[in-house]
């Protein structure tokens, strides 16, 4: 009777307090579980944003040195003579070079930060490079052909950020150019265009404008390919 009594005592209120924690329970369970399959369906794919951030970086560059040097006197050669020059202070229509530079920047900056398929100690080098580049406009070369250290310094670090870049954010499990082999190799080819950008610095006889250009043009191209990559294998 005791036990008769227990359970026709048991009110609806507390029937419904007890079933809320069980719905509740139940729910955070679902929640939980929705909150992991989603995490596994969109960790590591690629944010739209960087398709196009990826594929503004090479336009700017090649496009921006192109127009610039369009509008540099007769005696501008693009076989010697470098992009700094062209946004160096006193020459021809300098803005287009520096914002050029400024918009490679940015685009870098914002592919880095879209590009969650790569791992973050490769992001964050890309993002470097990409700030170092804005630092190469804001610190442009002086008139008369002269040199410039804050200019040195930061064109320095944006090309071994964005020749370093690709080896530290490969992936083991990746499927695309983040693979550790694509990216071994695209660093190593990278890291040999700059190098030879590096001896025709001392080299009077170099093709310093074309070793730079060709340096450039690959590591703002790089990122582009492994964007395309990433969507091409959703």
């Amino acid at each position: 009777m005791t036990t008769r009594r227990s359970e026709v005592g048991y009110s609806p209120s507390d029937y419904r307090q007890d079933s809320g924690i069980r719905v509740r329970t139940q729910g955070d369970s679902i929640k939980s579980h929705s909150a992991t399959w989603l995490g596994e369906r969109y960790r590591g794919q690629v944010r739209s944003p960087a398709v196009v951030s990826a594929a503004a970086a090479p336009v700017l560059l090649i496009g921006g040195w192109l127009l610039a040097e369009s509008r540099q006197p007769p005696g501008f050669d693009p076989l010697h003579d470098t992009i700094s020059d062209l946004a160096a202070l006193g020459a021809t229509d300098r803005g287009i070079m520096t914002l050029a530079l400024i918009g490679v920047g940015v685009a870098h900056c914002v592919t880095a930060y879209c590009l969650s398929e790569a791992a973050r100690a490769g992001r964050l080098l890309l993002g470097a490079g990409g700030v170092a580049t804005m630092l190469v406009a804001a610190f442009p070369l002086p008139a008369g052909g002269g040199s410039s250290a804050a200019h040195t310094s930061a064109a320095t670090a944006a090309f071994a950020a964005l020749a370093l870049w690709p080896w530290f954010s490969s992936r083991p499990d990746s499927a695309t150019l983040l693979r550790p082999v694509a990216s071994r190799i695209a660093t190593a080819v990278l890291l040999a265009l700059v190098s030879w950008f590096g001896l025709t610095l001392g080299w009077a006889g170099g093709a310093l404008g074309l070793a730079e250009r060709a340096a450039a043009a690959a590591q703002a191209l790089w990122p582009l390919l492994v964007v395309l990559g990433v969507v091409r294998a959703r």
